[in-house]
């Protein structure tokens, strides 16, 4: 009896193995580059008092990636698929304007995600920012050339391999930096928003937790995983699915909660005012030592590199999905990075802080979020799409009060921002 149990735990838990790969690759949105942003902001000025913002921001990206999992394992089609093909049946003419919105929404998160392996370039080899930004177009493509629709469990290793990467440096800085445990225990059960930056840091958060790009692809990676499976198989990895998000998202929860605590703990004290990725390494190094930086750098470099093939394979998903027909792989990726390199390379040309355009692009997220969440919901709830994998009525309720919450924070920054 014992030994069968054991055996069961070890199959189900090689089973999971296997399947691991969705939540991983969209794991990201929870610390790519946006993330080291906002929560070293957020810990330097506010100290830990953010930390419940982390906790929620992360719930709800849980749920809401798990919708978007569970659509593409019921229907066997990706929630852009799902999209235009109720758009075309309605209202055709929003077809070509809503994925317009949406590779807009792809551009701005790679974006963010192409900022960060620059910056981390330049900081760890003294690369000049300029040839950084060059480099940096050319990670993604590199990445993708090991891989193809057969071999695609080299980028799902690829993954494991950065997340491993990005745990384990913050729980060295964690270790090293010794915050204070009490404090991270009752702000991470009290909120607070103490003044007008507090709730602009808020809306950062959440807005580089849940992201269109990651709710609209986890549904084309989880289709890619039921392909010619039956009613029965599915149901199975439904649950595998499940299991999967709580597991790797929570880990990707706790990384993106060590960066706003090492940023509250190192620099709140003597300085509250570092304000970017750049700022919190030179004034990392000399308080923690070099060891601290480097780390701190390669665990960036690793979430640019990784976030940034996240938002490439979300932009080859939006593209088929909502034009409906395949697309160059090679074309897509490469004009992908290249968009990208351009207003960067202007900005470091003219001498701007390449950081300045995260901000904006950051606005154009809190705008884009709808896109996807609003439709994702909706589809999750269609009993004649979802069959036995609707959802279940409190599942929709949470839903549907996540969405109004990110709503009403996102309204606010567009109302505020300046």
């Amino acid at each position: 009896m014992g030994r069968g149990y054991l055996l069961g735990r070890k199959d189900s838990l090689l089973k999971l193995v296997l399947y691991t790969g969705p939540a991983l690759i969209v794991s990201m949105a929870y610390m790519d580059p946006g993330n080291y942003g906002t929560d070293i902001q957020a810990g330097a000025s506010l100290n830990y008092s953010l930390l419940w913002v982390v906790w929620l921001s992360s719930g709800m990206a849980m749920l809401l990636q798990y919708l978007s999992g569970k659509v593409g394992i019921a229907t066997g089609l990706s929630l852009p698929e799902i999209i235009r093909e109720k758009l075309k049946k309605k209202r055709k003419k929003y077809l070509i304007p809503y994925w317009l919105a949406a590779e807009t929404a792809v551009a701005a998160t790679d974006l963010a995600e192409y900022l960060g392996t620059v910056i981390a370039l330049n900081l760890l080899f003294g690369i000049p920012m300029i040839y950084a930004a060059i480099f940096g177009a050319l990670d993604v493509i590199f990445i993708l050339m090991l891989a193809t629709q057969q071999r695609f469990h080299i980028i799902e290793r690829l993954f494991a391999l950065f997340v491993s990467i990005i745990g384990f440096g913050y729980l060295y800085e964690i270790i090293i930096i010794n915050p204070d445990p009490t404090a991270i225990l009752y702000h991470s059960f009290v909120p607070s928003l103490s003044n007008n930056n507090a709730i602009i840091l808020t809306v950062g958060i959440i807005g580089a937790t849940v992201m269109p790009h990651a709710l609209f692809v986890h549904s084309w990676l989880t289709k890619n995983k039921v392909q010619n499976k039956s009613l029965e198989e599915r149901k199975k990895i439904r649950k595998l699915h499940l299991l999967e998000n709580v597991v790797l998202l929570t880990i990707a929860g706790v990384i993106n909660a060590a960066i706003m605590i090492m940023a509250a703990s190192a620099f709140h004290s003597d300085s509250p005012n570092v304000a970017s990725i750049s700022e919190a390494y030179k004034t990392l190094v000399p308080v923690f030592g070099a060891t601290a930086g480097i780390v701190f750098l390669i665990t960036l470099l690793s979430s640019g590199i990784a976030s940034s093939v996240t938002g490439t394979l979300a932009g080859q998903a939006i593209m088929e999905g909502l034009l409906g027909k395949k697309v160059n792989v090679w074309l897509r990726r490469i004009v992908t990075r290249f968009i990208n390199v351009i207003p960067t390379t202007i900005a470091i040309l003219l001498g701007l802080d390449p950081l300045n355009i995260l901000v904006y692009s950051q606005v154009i997220l809190s705008l884009m979020i709808p896109l996807p969440m609003i439709p994702l919901i909706i589809i999750s709830t269609d009993k004649t799409l979802m069959n036995e994998f609707v959802n279940r009525k409190i599942t929709t309720v949470v839903a549907i009060v996540f969405a109004g919450i990110i709503l009403v924070f996102n309204s606010y920054l567009l109302v505020n921002i300046k």
